[in-house]
């Protein structure tokens, strides 16, 4: 193998590498702030993301959407919001706003929801990323995770043991000629 070619292996490795790292990492920072916090989506850095689960903001936002949080100090009406109601997350558009009050409907639906403080409201909608929701939702899952693992595993030692068989496979053709120049 060229060096050139063993360069931009290990490159894509490492990149690979940090990518699966990352995932493991927001996993896990993911789980501990619902465990532990109560708190269903995490904004480090005033970013979060979350998944759509219903068709509620049709035609803007589908099902298995990921969609990108930003948190702001002001909100307005019309902005799509996710808020924490209980246990679970609401991505819906601001209609009204009364002071500390946030009142916020479904595009699809018909009815407000119910009032909501202000404090509720996790960030506002940037982008949005159609059907990458879903992925994102099973790498959540302890299979997906798992998953994660194995792969990290295996991208890191796949290259190694190609290498060394590459390496023994040398070995014996040069132990070959050994023993037919033995031979003359």
């Amino acid at each position: 193998m060229s060096k050139n070619k063993s360069t931009i292996n290990k490159v894509g490795r490492i990149i690979l590498l940090s990518f699966i790292g990352l995932i493991i990492g927001i996993n896990l920072y993911s789980w501990n702030a619902r465990m532990f916090g109560g708190n269903e989506m995490p904004m480090p850095f005033g970013w979060g993301c979350s998944v759509v689960l219903s068709g509620s903001m049709e035609p803007e936002l589908s099902v298995d959407d990921m969609v990108i949080i930003k948190a702001q100090n002001e909100y307005s009406e019309g902005d799509v919001v996710v808020y924490q109601d209980g246990g679970s997350l609401v991505i819906h558009r601001i209609i009204s706003l009364d002071g500390d009050t946030v009142i916020t409907r479904g595009d699809a639906n018909n009815a407000a929801d119910q009032p909501i403080n202000i404090s509720a409201v996790k960030g506002k909608a940037v982008a949005g990323v159609p059907f990458v929701g879903a992925l994102v939702s099973f790498l959540r899952t302890p299979i997906g995770f798992i998953l994660i693992i194995i792969a990290a595993i295996v991208l890191f030692e796949l290259p190694y043991m190609m290498e060394r068989k590459r390496a023994n496979e040398e070995k014996e053709k040069i132990k070959e000629e050994i023993r037919r120049l033995k031979e003359e």
